[in-house]
């Protein structure tokens, strides 16, 4: 298993766009199942999980590990996928349903950890800009490197994230402000 590729086909976008087959990709991060297993767990029938296995495998996003017992095991290609493409209505529909289910994860993960959220949809809101606003300005960068089919760690994807945000810092000043002024660390 790779730790990190970087989609940049359309294609394979609008297979992840799919909710069963996204839950599925979830699941399998956690580790190899079988369709019997993924089936419980989503609570689908095994023909249904099976066709949307079958659609992640000609995507190149999940593979048969082994047999056991007569039931395939399936897994990953990957620990992480990064999805970055140009416009197209679908897959920006997609994008801007992920980013927002990832601002509010944020925020979230910001209250756990002790600060207070003044306005929580302007936070929100905010969070979104923000990942949109490095999301897009990074494509370039990232479709270079996957052209250029280079693999990545997940900490070297850790790192290329923190240096693009950083190519992106005197751009976000602004944001930044107003972000301090909606947290207060109790």
């Amino acid at each position: 298993m790779k730790e990190v590729v970087i989609i940049t086909d359309p294609s394979k976008v609008r297979v992840l766009s799919d909710d069963t087959r996204f839950k599925i990709l979830q699941l399998l991060r956690e580790r190899p199942m079988s369709v019997n297993e993924l089936s419980g767990a989503i609570g689908k029938d095994r023909s249904t999980i099976y066709r949307h296995i079958k659609t992640l495998e000609a995507a190149g996003l999940v593979e048969e590990l082994e047999s056991v017992g007569g039931e395939r095991i399936y897994a990953r290609t990957a620990r992480m996928f990064l999805i970055k493409v140009g416009p197209d209505e679908s897959i920006e529909r997609f994008r801007r349903a992920y980013i927002h289910v990832e601002a509010e994860k944020l925020v979230r993960i910001l209250e756990k950890s002790g600060y207070t959220v003044e306005d929580r949809a302007a936070m929100i809101r905010l969070a979104e800009e923000v990942l949109d606003f490095i999301e897009l300005s990074s494509q370039p960068i990232l479709k270079r490197i996957s052209e250029a089919e280079v693999e990545l760690t997940e900490i070297e994807l850790f790192h290329l994230l923190n240096m693009l945000v950083f190519l992106q810092s005197c751009n976000l000043c602004e944001k930044s402000r107003l972000a301090k002024k909606l947290l207060h660390f109790e």
